[in-house]
């Protein structure tokens, strides 16, 4: 484990708050403290165990009391660090990496990155609490992961599948046909192969193999919607209730949301996370506002279907696009005002879900 040099610790008043920063890594962490004024009191490596992140603290501790620190990747290797630092009532702030311009002219160590992690809290730069994972949230999203992984790798049997289909022996290409997907598939499954002695029995074999494979990817698939469901239905019912809302948007917006979104103070600010709110881009006499590029594009992308939804079915959402258009906008421009409201919309539920809510399809008009 690399090492850090421990620095030598500040003469203060007894009881001062100190802030602490802490740059991860998969193996050890590296922590830094600094004074409210300022003033580095000290930086340590520590290893990513239990022992390791009570360790941490507890020598933060020692220079003074820890009410914030600044974590960078609290999403990967620094979350489980942060829900140690969260359960003891620390604030855990997200940082990110340090800027550019200031590590050319300092360097790059992890002392520094924890310094600066440290220092980012105390000049107000890092304002984002960290999402918690420790919840229901954190479910759906290991859920959600594990059946993504498993329908891209269901596609790319699929592809392969086809491909070997493509140059088998005419005779099992002819006997497979102008079949759907599902009966190609339970064709395959159940080709009889012996003995493989020539191309067109290993052909066999490998469909075989391949169909098999496709079924119990189909059937990880349907378990993990299952289980998708089972954590919306117990935990945010009203979401699955939502107009145009099926498990997987739902998932993703509360991802994005994280299991604290009390932590979102405004329908604003979940917006903005979900890359729905438009950005400034005035220059002199030119007023003009542009697509947010940022935030979480999943929560992005669950916004874009739930709104796609609305106007194949829902006539209040098709004739708000009708009236936009027809004030000047564009298509895009008038969906991205729908995926504006309907932000608004799911962090009203997601915040503080109404009791007895029903949808009411497109909230509010501009």
């Amino acid at each position: 484990m690399p090492g850090t040099p421990q620095l030598t610790s500040l003469t203060r008043p007894g009881g001062e708050e100190v802030v602490l920063g802490v740059d991860t890594h998969k193996d050890f962490h590296v922590a830094a403290v600094v004074t409210v004024l300022g003033a580095l009191l000290g930086s340590k490596t520590f290893p990513t165990t239990t022992a390791g992140y009570r360790a941490l603290l507890k020598w933060a501790q020692a220079f003074g009391p820890v009410r914030r620190a600044g974590v960078e990747c609290t999403g990967s290797y620094g979350a489980a660090l942060a829900r140690h630092l969260g359960s003891t009532g620390v604030m855990v702030l997200e940082v990110n990496q340090p800027d550019k311009a200031a590590r050319r002219r300092r360097g790059k160590t992890d002392a520094l990155d924890a310094e600066s992690a440290a220092r980012a809290v105390l000049a107000g730069q890092a304002t984002a609490v960290a999402k918690s994972s420790g919840g229901p949230v954190e479910m759906l999203r290991m859920f959600k992961l594990a059946k993504a992984s498993a329908m891209k790798s269901r596609s790319q049997t699929i592809n392969q599948l086809k491909a070997v289909l493509v140059s088998a022996d005419p005779g099992l290409r002819d006997e497979l046909k102008g079949l759907s997907n599902p009966k190609l598939i339970r064709h395959c499954a159940a080709l009889q192969v012996a003995t493989v002695t020539d191309t067109t029995n290993a052909a066999a074999y490998t469909l075989r193999l391949l169909a098999r494979r496709i079924d119990q990817l189909t059937q990880e698939i349907t378990d993990l919607e299952a289980q998708l469901t089972a954590v919306l239905a117990t935990y945010h019912p009203i979401l699955l209730d939502t107009y145009g809302v099926g498990p997987d948007t739902a998932a993703a917006l509360l991802i994005a949301a994280g299991d604290n979104p009390e932590r979102l103070h405004s329908e604003a600010s979940f917006a903005a996370l979900c890359g729905a709110s438009p950005v400034e881009a005035s220059s002199g006499k030119s007023q003009r506002h542009r697509l947010n590029r940022g935030g979480d594009r999943q929560g992005n992308c669950a916004l874009h279907r739930i709104v796609l939804s609305r106007l194949r079915w829902d006539q209040r959402t098709r004739d708000y696009l009708d009236r936009r258009i027809t004030n000047g906008k564009t298509r895009r421009e008038a969906i991205r005002c729908l995926k504006r409201y309907v932000a608004r919309e799911i962090y009203l539920l997601i915040k503080q879900p109404p009791p007895g809510h029903s949808s009411s399809h497109l909230v509010d008009n501009p």
